[in-house]
């Protein structure tokens, strides 16, 4: 198989990323691996999509520390300009909300470039016109109600005021586009007084998310991934985990010092990922992640979901393999179709 994993920028990978992960996997089973960034891409006049893109010289890693140093190094990574359209599969692993900015135009690329590819029979996933319905956390409201929480969207302060009244005077505010918990405030009777001061720092980003505040936060969230629409299962674990805030601070997200902790997937959980799978399905989401606070879900992940490194160090079980194997199985039906229906519909012309 040959994937190539398209991300933000190949020198700012870290080892502990997963897609460092994926992409160190597939090399150990095998397979052909690609890595290329947002400023690596480039439709040619022969209308092919190519790319400059890096590998790594060797066929095995036992450490992801030792597969980046090697991708990174400009002795040993093997660098050419490569005909996407080849590619087996496209991973698109980039996060746009690490790109707003001075490089805004990075945040559609992988969205626009791996639309091509798609037409000309590369396997791109996630689906490119999936994640453009996704591009910032307007996309949670498109799920069904029962699983989200109370939330309003505007730049009017008015509004977010009496969302807050109607809230109990307790709500949190985030914006619209974000990630790692940035610009996430918790707003109560307590600090009414700043409400302005909040507001127009998170509005001159842009929207504003107004959500009801969930006692449950205070335990934490847990992140569990969801392939082809289902919970991912290895050896009869769950890829999942759960972090919990650091001190008073209420973001529980990793890069705000949040701690992590192992995961137990309840029922409930459970109830949540089958009310959410027959869109994720629809909108071809091959590998999401979820976090859920207490009965509800407080985001959806399809652009870079991240975190796998972290449930394998609780449940002793590699689920980079899992993924790889999946998408293994994605090429084998798709050569199946081609050698087979492709050759029936040109006998009947």
């Amino acid at each position: 198989m040959n994937i190539g994993f398209f991300v933000n920028d190949v020198a700012t990978e870290q080892p502990g990323y997963t897609t460092i992960r994926l992409a160190m996997a597939a090399v150990n089973l095998g397979h052909k691996v690609w890595l290329m960034g947002a400023g690596d891409m480039a439709s040619d006049p022969d209308e092919h999509i190519r790319a400059r893109a890096r590998t790594v010289p060797k066929s095995r890693y036992t450490r992801s520390e030792s597969f980046l140093a090697d991708l990174h190094s400009p002795k040993k990574a093997i660098t050419e300009r490569i005909t996407v359209d080849d590619l087996d599969i496209l991973m698109l692993r980039n996060d746009p909300s690490s790109d707003v900015g001075q490089r805004a135009w990075a945040q559609s690329v992988g969205i626009i470039f791996g639309r091509v590819a798609m037409r000309h029979g590369v396997i791109v996933v996630n689906d490119p016109d999936g994640l453009s319905r996704a591009m910032n956390k307007m996309y949670l409201q498109g799920f069904p109600e029962a699983v989200r929480p109370k939330t309003l969207i505007t730049r009017d302060k008015s509004e977010m005021r009496k969302f807050a009244e109607e809230q109990g005077g307790r709500i949190v505010l985030k914006p619209l586009q974000g990630s790692g918990g940035e610009g996430v405030f918790l707003v109560d009777t307590s600090s009414m007084s700043n409400f302005n001061q909040i507001v127009e720092s998170i509005s001159s980003r842009g929207y504003v998310i107004a959500q009801e505040y969930l006692p449950a936060a205070t335990e934490g969230d847990t992140r569990l991934f969801l392939m082809n629409g289902q919970p991912l299962k290895h050896k009869g674990k769950f890829a999942a985990f759960r972090r919990i805030r650091s001190g008073d601070d209420m973001r529980s997200n990793i890069h705000a010092g949040g701690k992590l902790r192992e995961a137990i997937v309840d029922d409930n959980m459970m109830r949540l990922a089958e009310m959410v799978r027959p869109k994720l399905v629809f909108d071809g989401m091959f590998l999401v992640g979820l976090d859920i606070v207490g009965d509800k879900l407080m985001e959806v992940n399809v652009f870079s979901p991240g975190g796998l490194g972290s449930a394998q160090k609780f449940e002793k079980v590699n689920f980079t393999h899992a993924v790889i194997k999946a998408l293994e199985r994605k090429v084998e039906y798709a050569q199946y179709y081609d050698r087979n229906f492709n050759n029936v519909e040109m006998a009947t012309l």
